[in-house]
């Protein structure tokens, strides 16, 4: 077995600017289409004239692109999705920039649908949903797969932080990744300048924002919100909250605003899912999701890979009944 070139991933290999000497070839990249924006980022599909192949760009939006935290936290982002070679976690092929001097990077383009758009389907009408749903079943195995990656990750001394069903995508072919790390904690860090963000109004208006999917303050921990320090159980919070949402097509902390939500995730006990589905759910999924979301991280699973047992353990024990 070849020995992990990325025993510990840390802030000293994720943060430091692009060497002076470094050089790149932008030009390679054409026929440029937008596949996804938000936050401070866009996410586009072009064609890599030297490899003959279609691949994702990433780059930061034009008002933040000379922003120096933005610009290492994408610097930040791209090299930790590099180093976690992980079957669930996405190729990085380059990382440069353009003509102007923005930053960017490039990864594999992966065609499918990420689990927001999935859970979306199925919990729509036969006539209008969009076909292809996947059965809870497959759901679950989407999570295993996407847990494994969180505790390859966590074992590499990085915390994801922003898990949540839009950064879990599933191709076309089954294949599923971990995407999006970029307000990932890094073992090293004396500073996290992400954390000074919660009481933003931007945040607000994520939540809050017509006609938006409301996206990170709904997945957050306890302890996120709080401010306290986070760990690997922090991302089995949010990973709890996904399994949740997946059984019962909602998310169990919104509030009217973010001041709510925030209370809730501190505050209230959601109830079992079964409770918040006219759907069956399993007495064993309901405890899975009791323990993930345990307010206090010591009764919560104490890894992914625990979480993953016990869904391994319902499946096994299901596909037995059957």
């Amino acid at each position: 077995m070849l020995k992990d070139q990325y025993p510990q991933i840390l802030v000293t290999g994720t943060d430091s600017e692009l060497p002076s000497s470094f050089k790149n070839d932008y030009r390679r990249y054409s026929d440029f289409s937008t596949l996804s924006g938000g936050g401070n980022g866009v996410l586009r599909s072009c064609f890599d004239r030297a490899l003959n192949r279609w691949v994702a760009i990433k780059t930061l939006l034009p008002k933040n692109a000379k922003d120096p935290i933005e610009r290492k936290r994408l610097i930040r982002e791209a090299r930790v999705t590099a180093q976690l070679q992980h079957p669930n976690t996405v190729p990085v092929y380059e990382i440069g920039s353009n003509l102007y001097g923005e930053l960017y990077f490039t990864m594999k383009r992966i065609d499918g649908k990420n689990l927001f758009e999935i859970i979306r389907d199925r919990s729509a009408p036969k006539e209008t949903s969009e076909g292809n749903t996947l059965s809870l079943d497959r759901i679950l195995g989407t999570l295993v797969q996407a847990s494994n990656a969180l505790h390859y990750a966590h074992t590499h001394g990085v915390i994801h932080r922003d898990v949540k069903p839009e950064n879990i995508l599933v191709g076309s072919y089954g294949e599923v990744y971990l995407m999006d790390w970029g307000v990932a904690f890094v073992k090293g860090m004396d500073h996290d300048p992400d954390q000074d963000d919660l009481d933003d109004e931007i945040l607000f208006e994520r939540l809050t924002m017509t006609g938006k999917r409301p996206g990170t303050p709904l997945y957050m921990s306890p302890e996120q919100v709080s401010g306290d320090s986070v760990d690997e159980r922090t991302d089995v919070f949010s990973m709890g909250v996904v399994l949740y949402e997946a059984l019962t097509t909602s998310e169990p902390f919104r509030g009217a605003n973010v001041q709510e939500t925030f209370h809730n995730i501190r505050n209230l006990d959601p109830g079992p899912p079964s409770a918040r589905t006219n759907k069956r759910v399993p007495a064993e999924l309901d405890r899975i999701c009791e323990r993930a979301l345990a307010k206090d991280p010591a009764e919560r699973y104490q890894t992914a890979t625990d979480f993953v047992a016990d869904i391994r353990r319902f499946r096994d024990r299901a596909l037995t009944a059957t």
